[in-house]
């Protein structure tokens, strides 16, 4: 038997669908032809009241009627209410159509109240305009209610998702509003937090006490969980996160407060669940006047500043009102990137103050091109940031490697010396603690080389020798979560392909931070420094990566398959741990780190190699490097590194397993 309902907005869509194929111009003139024809209704209707009896027909009407076409048409086209698109007419719609009407109401007053017409009781002045106002906003009312929620949404033919709101506030009913214009989700539901609102409804939307996901599931059958807290600290999202995890849920939050720019919140501002919302790490503020001690008023110098953190540098010295920012990167479209987005963000007021910001394409293992360049511009404060990273390609092109991590290091450091720069930080990484692998080691010797000039200048200045004072800090930390050779986008776009996630080994551990709060830290470290200070950051946890792998496929509404469930959707395999590859990462060397005055910053103290020796061994490396000799290359590294050595590597991955603390994800 057909249903009528449905034949019905069968037959509405229909017609609707003919309608809003229209030329803009023609829906146009039929709204207002609709308005006209409403207002002659609420003239006849407000005269009627007025005299107590039916009246279709007379003088005072017609005059009224005249009056009303010559005011309310000019007025509400000056007033934009025909730009309003009418299926997703809102209150925004409501207070235009209140304004316009209100401007009808004044005129209206003045020339029937006040200076009056034959045949034309006054009170029409008030009468007309307020019923014509409330007509005006049933029509809008009930044009929305067919055209979007009775004919669009019934008509969608796909399946609908099914959705649980987790956040009953503003910004949980502002993303309830906006999933109403979405035909393909249907909200069941509310969680939230606030034991008072259990079992209470929300325009007409049950809310449940977070306590009661399971029954809530078990009732409305969901399929997607939509956290709506932007005002909640990342600690509690995570905690969130991690309770959804048990069901087969596709999980998206909305971003925290501070990032939404217009302040409302719709559909469009969802993300699907990042690691930041996994590790659950709330940033710590910056110690006041830390940030501006390097950076203010002054010339500030960073290298590799097209790189994941180089950039992030950027725009951290850019905030803070540099007298000027120079860009050293040695790949074009990189610098050229970072410096428009500078300049755009600069035009639109969004920095402190306006600062020059210098460009230069510069290969900085060129002693002859960084020694001018310093000499040039004079930094007083330089961010050394350019290396090669990618672990697996240092270990296939050592040559490469070696001579711009190592040589980068060194000819930036002793110009920056030489032309008295104030600081001179360099960002390290947890590889550089007993490396396994040549990107590692020479991040190593990069640390040494600041640690051995340092001293080296301290030992000028009580031998009475001249002193340039250039204070030299090295900054050590692990992965940062976005970066160019993040696992996080990677696993992120298999599963979106379908799997399998590939992962090198399922017991590897690594450390995490987001961009933002690595170089918010560098340059903090950087102003406490006094002289060869090895600071490193507090990295919270080692996370698994196989409990990260697992965690994002559930959160993303999906099931692992493996042996336990072979039908599952996506598919977690080993592929092994790539040439000279961690099982896990450290952070010291030492075992004796010292509190600084910001909680996420260690002070270590190690040994190095003292300059002169040191030196001696740069130059033979450099000699072997220009001969291409990469047999001598690496054993002149293996002196200046002697923990470095690949084949200890299964031994340390062995020692690894037994002591992995980290906890699931």
């Amino acid at each position: 038997m057909i249903d009528p309902l449905s034949t019905i907005i069968f037959n509405l869509n229909r017609m609707t669908n003919h309608v809003l194929d229209y030329p803009r111009w023609l829906k146009r003139s039929l709204v207002i032809l609709s308005d006209a024809i409403l207002c002659i209704l609420s003239i006849l209707l407000g005269f009627s009241l007025r005299m107590g009896e039916w009246i279709l027909w007379n003088e005072g009407i017609a005059k009224l009627i005249f009056g009303a076409f010559a005011i309310w048409l000019p007025i509400f086209v000056v007033m934009n209410v025909y730009q309003t698109i009418f299926r997703y007419a809102g209150s925004g719609t409501i207070i235009t159509l209140l304004k316009a009407s209100t401007m009808v109401l004044v005129v209206f007053m003045i020339i029937f109240m006040l200076i009056g017409f034959d045949h034309v009781p006054r009170t029409m002045g008030v009468l007309f305009p307020v019923i014509f106002f409330l007509m005006l906003s049933l029509s809008r009312i009930v044009a929305r209610y067919i055209l979007y929620d009775l004919v669009g949404i019934n008509a969608f033919e796909g399946s609908k998702r099914g959705v649980l709101i987790y956040g009953a506030g503003s910004a949980g009913r502002q993303l309830a509003l906006s999933i109403r214009h979405e035909p393909s989700m249907e909200l069941l539901a509310y969680l939230d937090d606030d034991q008072s609102l259990e079992a209470e409804t929300l325009d007409g939307t049950k809310i449940f006490h977070a306590s009661n996901i399971g029954i809530c599931i078990e009732k409305y059958k969901p399929t997607d969980v939509l956290i709506a807290l932007p005002s909640a600290s990342r600690f509690r999202r995570a905690e969130i996160v991690q309770s959804l995890q048990h069901y087969d849920l596709h999980v998206q939050t909305l971003p925290q407060a501070r990032e939404i720019v217009t302040g409302k919140v719709s559909i469009g501002d969802l993300r699907e669940v990042q690691i930041e919302d996994l590790l659950g790490r709330d940033p710590v503020p910056p110690v006041e006047g830390l940030i501006d001690k390097t950076i203010a008023g002054k010339t500030v110098l960073v290298s590799g500043a097209g790189g994941s953190i180089g950039s992030e540098l950027c725009w951290q010295i850019a905030k803070a009102a540099p007298a000027k920012l120079i860009l050293a990167e040695m790949t074009e479209h990189a610098l050229y990137s970072i410096e428009v987005d500078l300049r755009s963000h600069m035009k639109k007021g969004v920095f402190a103050q306006e600062f020059d910001i210098i460009a230069l394409l510069i290969n900085l293992s060129d002693k002859r091109a960084v020694d001018n360049m310093i000499a040039h511009y004079k930094p007083d404060t330089i961010f050394h940031a350019a290396a090669y990273k990618h672990v697996p390609l240092v270990e296939e092109n050592s040559i490469a490697g070696l001579s711009n991590n190592i040589f980068s290091a060194l000819y930036t450091a002793m110009a920056a010396q030489e032309h008295s720069v104030s600081h001179y930080i360099l960002i390290s990484t947890d590889k550089a603690v007993r490396p396994t692998n040549i990107m590692g080691a020479s991040k190593r010797v990069c640390e040494q080389i600041l640690q051995a000039i340092s001293d080296n200048q301290t030992d000028n200045k009580v031998n009475g020798l001249p002193n340039m004072d250039t204070i030299f800090a090295i900054v050590r930390f692990g992965n940062v979560l976005g970066s160019s050779g993040s696992v996080v986008p990677l696993f992120q776009r298999q599963i979106n392909s379908g799997g399998p996630v590939t992962l090198t080994h399922k017991d590897i551990t690594r450390y995490f931070m987001t961009i933002k709060e690595a170089a918010l830290l560098v340059v903090q470290a950087g102003a406490m420094a006094k002289g060869g200070e090895v600071f490193v950051l507090d990295m919270g946890r080692s996370v698994r990566i196989y409990d990260m792998a697992v965690s994002m496929i559930k959160l993303s509404g999906l099931t692992v398959k493996d042996d336990a469930n072979p039908d599952g959707d996506i598919e977690i395999t080993e592929v092994g741990l790539r040439p000279a590859e961690k099982l896990y990462e450290e952070l010291l060397i030492g075992n004796s780190p010292e509190p600084t005055q910001h909680q996420r910053i260690m002070r270590a103290s190690e040994t190095f190699i003292a300059w002169d020796e040191l030196n001696q061994k740069l130059i033979e490396m450099q000699s072997a490097l220009e001969n291409y000799d990469q047999e001598t290359a690496i054993s002149i590294l293996r002196i200046l590194v002697p923990e470095y050595g690949p084949e200890s590597n299964d031994a340390i991955q062995e020692n690894s397993v037994l002591n992995l603390h980290s906890a699931a994800l």
